[in-house]
């Protein structure tokens, strides 16, 4: 198993703050300040209420397995690292955010494993975001 390719994201003017935080080793969510409902991706209107008035904070960079699977075959820049786990995590504070799991077998991966968030650096001015199993 060898080391996932960090490639820099698309950054655009609604996630440009968020992706700047990364670098920092910070995961930001916003929260509408009209509904109080947690948005998960960067964006500029609450899509719940539509309202524009989303304020941001820190995640606390923790949260579950919701659903994996291994792939074990690809044909791109991520052959060399098969097999490696693509997971939906439920993040403490709600929403779920697609990621991967590393820094342990792939099959000892589970539904429901407590997992804490790391980051890599993409070598462009912010880092990916991916958790690993929580004690590791």
């Amino acid at each position: 198993m060898s080391s996932l390719p960090n490639p820099a994201p698309m950054v655009t003017s609604s996630s440009q703050a968020f992706w700047n935080a990364t670098a920092e080793g910070r995961f930001t969510l916003q929260r509408c300040t009209s509904c109080d409902v947690v948005v998960w991706f960067p964006r500029k209107h609450c899509p719940d209420c539509w309202t524009e008035t989303l304020s941001v904070f820190d995640a606390s960079g923790r949260g579950t397995v919701y659903s994996f699977t291994i792939i074990r075959k690809v044909a791109n820049d991520y052959k060399a690292a098969t097999p490696f786990v693509v997971a939906y995590v439920e993040l403490s504070e709600g929403p779920r955010v697609m990621t991967n799991i590393v820094d342990c077998d792939p099959e000892s991966v589970t539904v429901g494993m407590p997992v804490e968030m790391v980051f890599h650096d993409t070598g462009e001015g912010n880092a990916l975001y991916r958790f690993r199993p929580v004690g590791n």
